[in-house]
């Protein structure tokens, strides 16, 4: 069934939110019901693949112009950036001079389990563009920025955008950092059972971050129109959707980027070289939300060029406000203009 998973916890929040209030309580729930009750599914079908590395396959998204190879997160789906026919980046990008070739990850196979983040970029990532046989563009957005900085470190590359990506973790405070260690500490034994971390495990992590926003956007939701609702649940159908992490990611996640910030103190290793933001020799974009609690403005790397945005981490690509302010300026840097 539709809905924010894990339902309980999310109630369980809604309830400390509106504490005292029980009519706007109430409203939360009304807009958790229109979204459980909206019908509409996914009907854009995955554009083919060039290559494949295991579970990890590269689409192309066609276009005639330079190639730019585009690396999501590797927590949600990649479909944000191709979300409908009319509030497609990488389609949209593809009419613009450029050759978007998405990094869809799948869901790990045996041959995934075994590996952690940094072996998922110098056995997947890495090969993949190797294979190419030219040296394309990078895009990362959110943690699939940190990906691509470290692949861009090992694997030619001409340009490199990073998107809301997160390098300096200390740049999320110690409350936010505290919260996520503790999280981690109690899901831990758990997903070391089932040799990886399921969605429903990993929610909380981003709901913690700010949860007066996530509350808030479920009540308004209560008396939304019908465009706003089918809107809505596009996006939340992807952000409550995803293949378990296996263990190794996430450990690396959580102990070697969020609480060691091993990346912002200049120690991560990847493929045996230190990924050094300073040395990539390439232009870079840092495209930046001021706005952004997933990966806030003092999480960013602070290298190349910088681009600030007042939108969100998810509205800056899939926004009222994104083509202007996000897709533009972004395809204009692409092309070199």
């Amino acid at each position: 069934m539709r809905g924010p998973h894990p339902l309980p916890l999310f109630l369980s929040i809604a309830a400390e939110v509106t504490a005292g209030d029980p009519a706007r309580l109430a409203q939360v729930l009304a807009g958790v019901r229109r979204y459980q009750d909206h019908t509409a599914v996914r009907i854009l079908p995955a554009m083919p693949e060039v290559v494949r590395i295991g579970s990890v396959a590269l689409r192309d998204y066609g276009g005639s112009g330079p190639a730019v190879v585009v690396v999501p997160s590797l927590i949600n789906p990649p479909y944000v950036l191709d979300l409908a026919p009319d509030n497609s980046l990488l389609r949209w990008l593809a009419s613009r001079g450029v050759r978007p070739l998405l990094v869809d990850w799948g869901s790990p196979g045996v041959d995934e389990l075994g590996l952690d983040l940094e072996s998922y970029v110098a056995q997947r990532l890495v090969p993949l563009i190797a294979g190419l046989n030219s040296r394309p563009m990078l895009l990362g957005y959110c943690l699939g920025g940190t990906l691509a900085m470290a692949a861009a470190a090992l694997v030619p590359a001409s340009k490199l955008v990073l998107l809301a990506a997160p390098w300096r973790f200390a740049g999320y405070g110690d409350e936010a950092r505290g919260a996520i260690a503790t999280l981690w500490a109690g899901i831990e034994p758990v997903a070391a059972a089932l040799g990886s971390v399921p969605m429903e495990l990993l929610q909380p992590a981003f709901w913690q971050l700010d949860p007066a926003a996530l509350v808030a956007k479920y009540e308004a939701l209560a008396d939304a129109d019908s465009a706003t609702v089918a809107a809505f649940a596009a996006l939340e159908d992807w952000a409550n959707d995803g293949p378990p992490l296996p263990l190794g990611v996430a450990a690396s996640l959580f102990e070697r980027l969020y609480a060691a910030d091993l990346p912002g103190r200049g120690e991560w290793h990847v493929g045996g070289a230190r990924i050094d933001p300073a040395a990539l020799g390439i232009p870079v974009l840092d495209i930046v939300s001021t706005t952004d609690r997933i990966v806030p403005a003092a999480a960013a790397a602070a290298v190349g060029n910088r681009l600030e945005l007042d939108m969100g981490h998810v509205g800056m690509v899939v926004g009222g406000r994104a083509r202007a302010q996000l897709w533009e300026p972004l395809a204009a840097w692409l092309r070199g203009g």
